[in-house]
């Protein structure tokens, strides 16, 4: 079922976006994408706010970085059972997939996401920019030796380095770290060449990713805006708003683009 709470008026108007937002995307020159907790809700992964969110069961204070370098074994054993003891199992869903399938037919050149749970890249994305890191790589706080987790035995806790026995981290951004300078560099530049963003699942709140469709929008970007609710941008600068779960919706777009 298609609108799940809309009445045949407001389904008809929907579908009637989507197809025009499916015909923005044929005739975009620089199409890109950029997603938030939102898209992987459906893969069973919490976002870390709002309902159901991590940081309503756990305390944000183990994801500090001075925290994680004063007790690593404290935050280590949140962190294996926030991350590790669950995102292992998930798996893309449909609104993943059809990023990846609209990147392979060139409906789109790239993917920003706030995301750190890979579903991006196991969908089949190429060219994505993690502005808050993988939660599948490690490295080392001492020498920056970089792991991928399959290496490390999480049943003894904290992890350390084979170079030089330091404490391994999940190369995500922790509160007081700063964003990877790669992705942040590289997103600003796919921002800066767009002419058309679908904005999925994120209330683009927290800086730098807030910045993106604003300039975007500066540049002369249409801006499509992918959501369960309204955003604090909505009604500012998104062109069109598209309300629904990011799998019913992307999977619409991908039939009306034949993917």
């Amino acid at each position: 079922m298609f609108g799940p709470g809309l009445n045949r008026n407001e389904n008809q108007m929907l579908s009637a976006s989507i197809e025009k937002v499916a015909e923005l995307i044929r005739n975009a020159k620089y199409a890109i994408a950029f997603t938030g907790a939102g898209i992987s809700v459906e893969s069973g992964i919490p976002p870390f706010r709002g309902d159901g969110g991590v940081w309503n069961s756990h305390h944000p204070i183990y994801l500090e970085i001075d925290f994680f370098r004063k007790k690593p074994l404290q935050s280590w054993i949140k962190i294996k059972e926030i991350f590790y003891d669950n995102l292992g199992d998930a798996e893309p869903n449909i609104a993943h997939k059809v990023l990846a399938k609209m990147e392979e037919r060139s409906f789109i050149e790239s993917v920003i996401t706030q995301n750190i749970d890979h579903l991006h890249q196991k969908a089949g994305s190429k060219y994505v920019y993690e502005l808050h890191g993988n939660y599948k790589q490690l490295v080392c706080i001492e020498c920056g030796s970089e792991y991928d987790i399959s290496f490390a035995d999480l049943n003894y806790l904290p992890p350390t380095c084979y170079v030089c026995k330091g404490i391994l981290k999940p190369d995500i951004v922790f509160f007081n770290e700063p964003i990877p300078q790669f992705a942040k560099k590289r997103s600003f530049e796919e921002v800066s060449k767009t002419d058309l963003m679908l904005m999925i699942g994120t209330n683009a709140e927290v800086l730098p990713a807030a910045d993106f469709p604003v300039l975007a929008k500066k540049n002369g970007a249409k801006i499509i805006e992918i959501n369960i609710k309204k955003s604090q941008l909505t009604d500012k600068i998104s062109d069109i708003y598209l309300e629904g779960k990011a799998t019913e919706i992307l999977g619409k777009i991908g039939e009306y683009l034949y993917l």
